[in-house]
């Protein structure tokens, strides 16, 4: 198989005028890591204004899952556009809504008598499932983690705790909001074992959480992405779910599962918290749901979601097209590309492995299931100290090669690619991973 090919400096001449306008009229708070100016897709690949070919291997931070432009997906979107665009579900009734929420029901874990709230993006699902939960317990405080990324609006940046930059000089935030360690087998919390991270994290959210700082029974929801994406691509033990659930149902306290990044097929199952076995009270959607349209969901068991008519709305969620790419997206999904994403997981993993093997001195940890995995590196193996410099340094030199990727956490570059994504796509962008380390290392 080709490598991409680079047929101008980059950035190139074209996107070089773009820049130049980006940063007289774009907000400059975006954290752009290079300068891609993308004008077109298809499958795993895109095109920059100048004609450059890249292997995308972040599928638009875990959006497009079925690829760019997916044939079927484009069709299904002109065929909505020709018959509704809008008719705002607050207000009026259309199938779409209706079809897509059906379609939720049947695939989020636990039985099917669940309702649907649509959103445009994944932080207002959220946002939903905090106005809910509290709604619905008349309780107050909320339970997240360290290294959350929950959105950027003000109830979900104050659950989120995984960049400091995220929430500086933007306080004060919104109260009631207690955050414990995560359970990372990586860099454990407490300095503990990994063997004892899942007990350590546990003993302390019920012996000083619910002893010292707050009364259990004044807890709404435990929010959690089943894997932490923007906090490093970090995997719990696989026992610590089942074991949280145990602890929140002893004191009436939901769960709220964010399956923004994680869901959508990207694990090699539609949802994350598939792997671990356990049924969450709520669970929010959004990123691979619509393969780049707008559209979100928080899903609930009806007996959560009947809270009384006003309470809560949304002017364009559910979005008539929205609902028919993404009811299109599941049907591949599916068909053939959650099986993929299990098969290329496995493969991939096992190849990052050996990528570590050939740089044991600065790759710390390689971790992930399906096709949702992270290279950590580090400074120091046995400090795992992590190297965010030079994870920056092999972004860039992968760009240059024509292989696009992003970093999550202090040290980790993401690998979240389409999940149609072959066996030979995946050899070549290992291949330009492996010479962008050298490269970066010089």
């Amino acid at each position: 198989m080709e490598r991409p090919e680079i047929r101008t400096e980059l950035p190139g001449p074209k996107a070089q005028e773009w820049l130049k306008k980006d940063k007289l009229f774009i907000s400059q708070s975006y954290p752009r890591s290079y300068p891609a100016v993308i004008e077109k897709g298809e499958g795993v690949w895109v095109w920059d204004v100048d004609g450059n070919k890249f292997l995308d291997v972040n599928a638009g931070i875990a959006v497009c899952a079925v690829g760019h432009c997916h044939p079927e997906v484009v069709a299904a979107i002109k065929e909505q556009a020709d018959k509704l665009i809008h008719m705002s579900g607050t207000d009026f009734y259309y199938p779409y809504q209706v079809q897509i929420a059906e379609k939720l029901a049947e695939i989020v874990p636990g039985a099917q008598n669940k309702r649907a709230f649509l959103t445009n993006s994944g932080t207002e699902a959220n946002e939903a499932a905090m106005k809910l939960a509290r709604y619905k317990t008349r309780r107050p405080f909320f339970l997240a983690f360290t290294g959350a990324f929950h959105g950027r609006t003000y109830g979900t940046m104050s659950l989120s705790a995984s960049k400091y930059v995220h929430k500086s000089h933007f306080g004060p935030f919104v109260p009631h909001v207690i955050h414990v360690p995560f359970p990372d087998p990586y860099r454990t919390p407490f300095g503990v074992k990994k063997e004892e991270v899942v007990d350590a994290v546990l003993s302390y959210i019920e012996d000083v959480v619910f002893h010292k700082l707050v009364d259990p029974e004044d807890v709404a929801a435990v929010f959690y992405e089943p894997i932490q994406g923007e906090g490093g691509y970090v995997v719990p033990p696989k026992d610590f779910y089942g074991k949280l659930k145990e602890l929140t149902d002893r004191y009436g306290i939901l769960t709220v599962v964010d399956e923004i990044q994680s869901g959508m097929g990207r694990t090699g199952r539609m949802f994350a918290i598939e792997h671990f076995n356990v049924i969450p009270d709520i669970v929010t959607i959004a990123k691979g749901i619509a393969s780049g349209l707008p559209l979100g969901a928080m899903v609930a068991p009806r007996s959560l979601m009947d809270w009384e008519v006003g309470t809560h709305a949304n002017t364009f969620g559910g979005n008539p097209i929205a609902c028919m790419a993404a009811l299109k997206t599941i049907e591949i999904l599916e068909r053939e590309a959650i099986e993929n994403a299990e098969k290329m997981g496995e493969f991939l993993l096992g190849e990052l492995k050996k990528v570590q093997e050939r740089y044991p001195e600065v790759i710390g940890d390689v971790r992930g299931i399906g096709l949702m995995i992270g290279v950590d590196f580090v400074k120091d193996r046995e400090t795992k100290e992590p190297d965010g410099k030079l994870r920056d340094k092999v972004v860039y030199e992968a760009f240059k090669r024509g292989l696009l990727m992003l970093g999550a956490g202090d040290s980790v570059i993401r690998w979240a690619p389409p999940l149609i994504i072959t066996k030979e796509q995946l050899t070549v962008a290992l291949e330009i991973f492996d010479e962008a380390i050298g490269a970066a290392l010089g």
